[in-house]
């Protein structure tokens, strides 16, 4: 545990700006449609989950590539995590590159449809120091979408014995190597079903059980969460809430998780407290910025 009485959480990968637009339903090829709100916000895996951590009572901290000092986007998204109590000591600035862009529409279900702009300057970025990024964290929870840039930071994290809460978003292949370094794997159900080839969720999971000692899960939006609980398949219902913008509720499910796992929760404990914020977030349009506070959470886990 850190000095502070706030579990240290480093949030590594991906930074984004986000802007969305709500729309009553997606436009078809060619189409138009006219939104009545717009945000412009902070995104990205690593960044929501910096966010979330913040909000959930944790000591946050971001590390990732951002574009040069000349760039508009990148210095409004180190201004916003400023405000949000994010250490951005570990950002690496990018000489002559641009931070990336998502424009996202989300329609009247809370479903989004999202176009990315990335700098392909900022995916070569690595951190200067590793071991120094995590040397007074207490966990290390990192996105797999600059898998050149997390995997030094994991590496360092497990040489100092910290959990490494690895977010599975981007398909990869099953023996990357991120799989065998993490203490908990959390997949999203389109990574684990694009990595396998598995339609079936359950059967995808299965796979890696003799390829790493991690804890496996994999969520599933709306669905129930799959894990593996000494050898067997097991299943942790999710809450049922009014959906308006599902943006960022995943980001908020592995922020929830690596928290109270930095907490002492054990995994199960971990999920349900990662589940009740990432369904509070999907009540709120906005993506990151809807985002729930610590004592919202604990007050509908009270009443569940």
């Amino acid at each position: 545990m850190s000095s502070s009485s706030a579990p240290a959480i480093l949030c590594a990968g991906i930074a984004v700006q986000d802007i969305v637009m709500r729309v009553e339903k997606f436009p078809p090829p060619g189409g138009k449609a006219m939104s009545d709100e717009f945000m412009v916000v902070s995104g990205g895996c690593a960044v929501n989950a910096a966010i979330a951590v913040a909000r959930l009572g944790g000591s946050a901290h971001y590390s990732g590539p951002l574009g040069d000092a000349n760039d508009a986007v990148s210095n409004q998204l180190m201004a916003e995590m400023a405000r949000e109590g994010i250490g951005t000591h570990g950002v690496v600035r990018v000489s002559g590159a641009k931070a990336p862009v998502s424009a996202i529409l989300v329609d009247s279900e809370g479903e989004r449809m999202i176009a990315t702009y990335r700098d392909r300057g900022i995916e070569a970025a690595q951190a200067p120091d590793p071991d120094a990024l995590v040397a007074d964290k207490d966990l290390l929870l990192a996105d797999n979408r600059f898998a050149h840039y997390v995997r030094p930071i994991c590496e360092a994290a497990r040489r100092r014995g910290i959990p490494v809460v690895l977010d599975a978003d981007r398909p990869t292949v099953e023996d990357d190597p991120l799989f065998g370094i993490a203490s908990h794997i959390i997949f999203s159900s389109e990574c684990l079903r694009e990595t396998t080839g598995q339609a079936d969720l359950a059967a995808g999971l299965a796979r890696f059980v003799p390829r790493t000692k991690a804890f496996l899960a994999v969520s599933n939006g709306p669905g129930d969460v799959l894990y593996f609980a000494g050898g067997s398949l097991m299943t942790l219902p999710v809450f049922r809430f009014d959906v308006v913008d599902t943006l960022a509720a995943g980001d908020v499910f592995h922020a929830g998780i690596a928290l109270a796992l930095a907490e002492g929760r054990d995994e199960v404990a971990a999920m349900r407290f990662g589940a009740a914020a990432a369904g509070l977030k999907c009540t709120r349009f906005g993506g990151s910025m809807g985002a729930p506070q610590r004592a919202e959470v604990e007050a509908f886990l009270a009443r569940a």
